[in-house]
């Protein structure tokens, strides 16, 4: 049978066309070729770098795991577990499988077609106006075609989703940066409330035996009901913060929950018990816009994106000349299944057939040529999707840079703040007790040491945040997530 098919094509590719052809497939394919886009970007950050904050290359394997710079351990095992386990990141990687078999579609079209069909045919005639006997016909065929690439477009079509494919994976890396910046902003969120309801707690055990006290003064008679209705109003309003408090707590683990790919709940007994808000380091290395553009994968999706356009316009301008194919067939007939059989095996009793052919849609009312517009349109809104892309990144640093650095400032001050209000607290007790001042300003002393405190925690926990979102902003913490991807990959190829 080999050698039948053999036979079929020596006839078909005569020395002349076979000439013509492969010196045709070898030209370039039409439809423009791709330049990556070179985005014009500042050499330095508009923001002005303080507070720790400072313009050198940022460490390869700081920038790959960022969150280990909290050194908390229990933020780790999360982000560990949320890669694990996060439904979005898996719905990722199902997209990276299905663009590579697209890929392979692709590659197929550079490669002929064999087909094979069969039939068992049965006819009868009536007795009046023939034999009346049932015969049988048994035939098979086997077909094969080839479009020959001359113009590119198959070319074209593999390129286009060779992009594809880098986009979809450029995809899954920006998930695994927006997933590990998630997972760590909420466990932030949750040792922030901590913090704070700590803070509640505490004054509220203060202002229980400030009450108390003003109470027993009351009895006797060393203080009037106003002072103790003030006392009371004021232990009730601390007291009336911890539910909104408890509230955030929970919907904070919740969100780390569904982030990890588990049901609400699940890791409400292992981040139950208090711990402090995670410290960010003293320094912290933001390297340039140009590194941060070639780092960040929704800037190197947009540009794949663009990439993958780009070849589209090919594939289109491609249907603007002929196509030109090659066929061959080999069929059989006979009246037996075994003769059949035998037939198949034998030159004599096949049919063969083949030949190059061309086909050329020489009128179609302009549509060939406006869809070539419309790709072209398409990838010119690529490209401003690409510009977006940069702005926009550039555009978050920026912003995060300035409250990085105004947030410590602010720290600081509510550090100064929280030191005076507690002397504050204690010498309006002092003048009290003495008979010096209203007890109206125990009450002020109280209420802004709690506040001051409150905004402190705020403050902490947005400092951890902010840092989180400098790293996430600067497209860290997917490389080393994607290069065990990779060895996954190859093993799984294999």
């Amino acid at each position: 049978m080999y050698l039948l098919c053999k036979k079929v094509f020596v006839r078909v590719l005569s020395v002349p066309l076979m000439t013509i052809v492969f010196t045709l497939v070898g030209c370039t394919p039409v439809g423009p070729n791709y330049t990556s886009p070179q985005a014009s970007v500042s050499t330095k950050w508009h923001s002005q770098l303080k507070r720790g904050l400072v313009s050198e290359q940022m460490s390869p394997q700081t920038l790959a795991s960022w969150w280990t710079t909290f050194d908390d351990a229990k933020l780790s095992e999360l982000i560990e577990r949320a890669v694990a386990g996060n439904l979005d990141l898996k719905d990722a990687q199902s997209r990276v499988r299905q663009s590579r078999t697209s890929r392979g579609i692709a590659k197929a079209g550079l490669f002929p077609t064999l087909d094979f069909s069969g039939s068992d045919k049965w006819t009868r005639s009536g007795e009046d106006g023939g034999t009346g006997k049932t015969t049988q016909l048994y035939s098979s065929s086997f077909d094969s075609g080839w479009e020959i690439d001359i113009f590119g477009g198959v070319r074209r079509s593999i390129e286009a989703a060779e992009a594809d494919l880098q986009a979809t994976q450029e995809n899954l890396h920006d998930t695994l940066v927006t997933l590990t910046a998630e997972v760590a902003l909420n466990y932030i969120e949750v040792r922030t409330y901590q913090y704070r309801l700590a803070t509640v707690r505490e004054n509220l055990e203060t202002q229980s035996e400030t009450y108390q006290l003003i109470v027993w003064r009351s009895q006797a008679g060393l203080s009037d009901e106003l002072a103790v209705q003030q006392a009371r109003y004021n232990l009730e309003s601390t007291r009336s913060q911890i539910p909104s408090l408890n509230t955030g707590i929970e919907e904070a683990m919740n969100r780390i929950a569904v982030l990890l790919g588990e049901q609400p709940g699940k890791v409400n007994e292992e981040l139950e018990k208090s711990k402090p808000i995670p410290v960010v380091p003293p320094q912290t290395a933001v390297g340039v816009p140009a590194d941060m553009i070639r780092r960040r994968p929704d800037i190197r999706k947009a540009e794949r994106e663009l990439a993958a356009q780009t070849a589209r316009i090919g594939v289109a301008t491609a249907e603007l000349y002929p196509k030109f194919t090659l066929a061959g067939s080999i069929s059989a007939k006979a009246v037996s299944f075994n003769r059949l059989v035998n037939n198949l095996s034998s030159s004599g009793d096949l049919t063969l057939s083949g030949g190059p052919g061309i086909s050329w849609a020489i009128f179609d009312a302009g549509a060939i040529r406006q869809n070539i517009k419309a790709q072209s349109e398409l990838q010119e809104q690529a490209l401003i999707k690409y510009e977006s892309a940069v702005l926009g990144a550039i555009e978050d640093v920026e912003n995060v840079l300035t409250a990085y650095a105004d947030e410590q400032d602010k720290n600081y001050s509510l550090q100064k703040a929280v030191d005076a209000a507690q002397s504050a607290v204690e010498l309006s007790k002092q003048e009290y007790q003495a008979g010096l001042i209203d007890f109206s300003n125990v009450l002020d002393a109280q209420r802004s040491l709690l506040s001051f405190q409150n905004e402190l925690a705020q403050s902490d926990g947005t400092i951890a945040s902010n840092f989180i979102r400098l790293y996430k902003a600067l497209g860290g913490g997917w490389t080393s997530f994607a290069l065990e991807e990779n060895n996954k990959q190859q093993k799984e190829k294999k």
